[in-house]
């Protein structure tokens, strides 16, 4: 069997990508100069890496972690065909609330009829990727985006709905009030083709000040 390819991207692209937004943008720049390196989110691409985040959505990261242990279990391998063999209640018995039990089976069914193909997902552009993922009963614009970021290595997605990003780039900007969703993909064009190297830049800022790793901006 073939070994499996991380789409992540390298150390060396990461360093390249930050370079770009420093010279592009002057309150990066500044985040740049104190932000400690950081590695790329990565998760596994395909049916399971996309199962994986929306059971990991809005639980703490300890009760989705045990949440997820029952589901490998429970499951044995983590794919769209198994995840249809069992029945509702099954799935409600491995840890998964009736919400995403449903949307597990969504993606499960769109998968094996090829509503979207999460396997043939890299062969298309960002924008189009992006709407396959949303045409799936559950799947909405943050999951999509991170989910292209994580699982795929995608350079230029960024979550512009996330909360924590957001309020990294109101420090970055010295702004009195967090962007909206709408504001921070606004704010967010200056920085492509590397918006996603911005949206972990931006992170890795929140949560080395959140740890007191480096002081506030």
């Amino acid at each position: 069997m073939a070994m499996s390819v991380d789409p992540s991207p390298t150390p060396d692209q990461i360093k390249v990508a930050r370079a770009h937004l420093a010279a592009v943008d002057p309150a990066l720049a500044a985040i740049d100069a104190v932000t400690p390196s950081f590695a790329w989110r990565s998760a596994e691409p395909g049916f399971a890496g996309l199962l994986k985040l929306i059971v990991y959505q809005q639980v703490s990261l300890a009760s989705a972690a045990s949440i997820w242990r029952r589901v490998e279990a429970g499951l044995g391998e983590i794919t769209a065909p198994a995840i249809l063999a069992l029945e509702d209640l099954d799935l409600q018995g491995l840890g998964l609330s009736r919400p995403k039990v449903r949307y597990a089976r969504a993606i499960a069914e769109a998968q094996v009829t090829g509503l979207c193909d999460l396997n043939a997902l890299r062969n298309l552009p960002d924008d189009e990727a992006a709407a396959a993922l949303m045409a799936v009963k559950g799947i909405g614009r943050w999951t999509a985006e991170t989910y292209l970021m994580f699982c795929e290595g995608r350079l230029d997605m960024f979550p512009g709905g996330d909360v924590a990003l957001q309020e990294a780039m109101r420090w970055a900007d010295r702004a009195e009030v967090r962007p909206n969703e709408k504001q921070a993909y606004a704010r967010a064009e200056a920085w492509k083709p590397y918006r996603g190297v911005a949206a972990h830049l931006l992170w890795r800022c929140y949560g080395a000040v959140k740890t007191g790793e480096i002081p506030p901006i």
